[in-house]
C-alpha cells in the first residue's frame, strides 16, 4: 500500500524545512508553516523502516479536531488543514521541553517505578502503587525535546529553570495550560468511554510573543488511553488494561528484544504486521473521535498533498 515517509516539496516563498520523527515542517516567508504528518512510525525514539498506511492522516485529523475542541482554553498555532495529512499555521519558536502529564502509573512511569525509582522528574511517587493505578492528582513530568535519532530525556521543573531552558514566568503558563488541556482531554475521552491516561503537549511563542499550543494533541502517538469499562475490575485482578495508544507497538518490539538501546537489532515488520498496525490506528481514530474514518486517496499521496497545498496558498 502507498505511504508517505519522506517529502521534498518546493512551495512558493519557502525558506526552510525541518524534519522531525514523524512530521515535516516547511517554513514560508510570511511567518507561516506547512506541517505534513507522514506515515512514519516512531517507537523508543527510533523511526521504523516502513510507513503505516493512513497513519499521517489519522494523526493530523485527530490533532485538528482536538485543537478546535480546546481553542477556547488555550490558543494554538493552527489556521487551516488543506489536505488530510497537512496543517498550516503560525510560525512559532518552540520551547525545548515537552510537557508530559500523567494521570495514571503507566508506560514509562511504570517501567521506572518497577526499576525501583520513587521520583520521576523531581516528583515524589508514593510506595505501594500498582501498574495502571490512578495518581491522587495528575503529575507533570517534562522531557527535553530531542532531535531525530536522539532520545527525549526526563527533566525536573527545577532543572528546566536552573538551566534557563524556560523562564519561570513562561513555565508557569506552560504548567497552567498543560493542566487545563489534560482536564478537557479527560472530559472528551470520558464521553467516548475512554480514560486519558497520559499525554504530552508542546508549546511555542508566535511572532507576537504569545505562548500557543503547537504540534499534535490527544493523538494515539502523543497520548495513552484506557477503555473505561472494566478498568476497576482489571486493576483488582492485576490484569493488563485494554488500551488505545501505540503501546501495542512498543510491547511487540520489547517482545522481540528491542527497546531502542545501543546494539539492539530492529526486528523486521512484515507487510501483514504493518497492515495490522494500520487497522489498529483506524480503530484508535474511531474510538477517540466517535466518527467513522474516511480513507483519503493514497494512489499518489505526494501529488495529492502538493496540489491541495498549492491550491490553498494560491487562494
Amino acid at each position: 500500500m502507498n505511504t508517505i515517509t519522506s517529502t521534498d516539496y518546493k512551495f512558493p516563498n519557502q525558506t526552510s524545512v525541518y524534519k522531525g520523527k514523524v512530521r515535516e515542517v516547511y517554513r514560508l516567508e510570511d511567518n507561516r508553516v506547512i506541517m505534513i504528518a507522514t506515515d512514519r512510525l516512531s517507537a523508543f525514539d527510533v523511526v521504523m523502516p516502513k510507513g503505516i498506511p493512513y497513519k499521517g492522516q489519522i494523526l493530523n485529523q485527530i490533532a485538528t479536531k482536538m485543537m478546535k475542541a480546546t481553542e477556547d482554553l488555550v490558543p494554538n498555532w493552527l489556521e487551516a488543514t488543506p489536505d488530510p495529512n497537512v496543517a498550516v499555521g503560525q510560525l512559532c519558536e518552540p520551547f525545548k521541553v515537552e510537557m508530559v502529564i500523567r494521570g495514571y502509573m503507566a508506560g514509562h512511569a511504570a517501567r521506572e517505578y518497577k526499576a525501583g525509582k520513587r521520583e520521576l522528574c523531581g516528583v515524589a511517587l508514593p510506595e505501594g502503587l500498582k501498574e495502571n493505578d490512578k495518581f491522587e492528582k495528575p503529575i507533570i513530568t517534562p522531557a527535553t525535546k530531542a532531535e531525530m535519532g536522539d532520545h527525549d530525556e526526563d527533566i525536573s521543573r527545577e532543572d528546566i529553570l536552573k538551566r534557563g531552558i524556560v523562564s519561570e514566568e513562561d513555565y508557569k503558563v506552560l504548567e497552567d495550560y498543560t493542566r487545563k488541556l489534560f482536564e478537557r482531554g479527560t472530559e472528551i475521552a470520558a464521553k467516548q468511554g475512554l480514560i486519558l491516561v497520559d499525554t504530552k503537549y508542546e508549546f511555542g511563542k508566535n511572532a507576537n510573543g504569545e505562548i500557543v499550543l503547537i504540534d499534535e494533541i490527544h493523538t494515539p502517538d502523543s497520548s495513552r488511553y484506557f477503555y473505561a469499562e472494566g478498568y476497576e475490575e482489571r486493576q483488582e485482578k492485576e490484569e493488563p488494561q485494554k488500551q488505545l495508544s501505540k503501546e501495542f507497538v512498543r510491547q511487540w518490539l520489547i517482545s522481540k528484544g528491542f527497546q531502542g538501546k545501543e546494539g539492539q537489532q530492529l526486528p523486521e515488520m512484515t507487510d501483514e504486521y504493518i497492515n495490522s498496525i494500520s487497522e489498529r490506528y483506524i480503530e484508535l481514530y474511531e474510538n477517540i473521535t466517535g466518527e467513522t474514518f474516511e480513507k483519503a486517496a493514497i494512489d499518489n499521496i505526494e501529488n495529492r498533498i502538493q496540489n491541495n497545498v498549492l491550491a490553498y496558498l494560491n487562494k
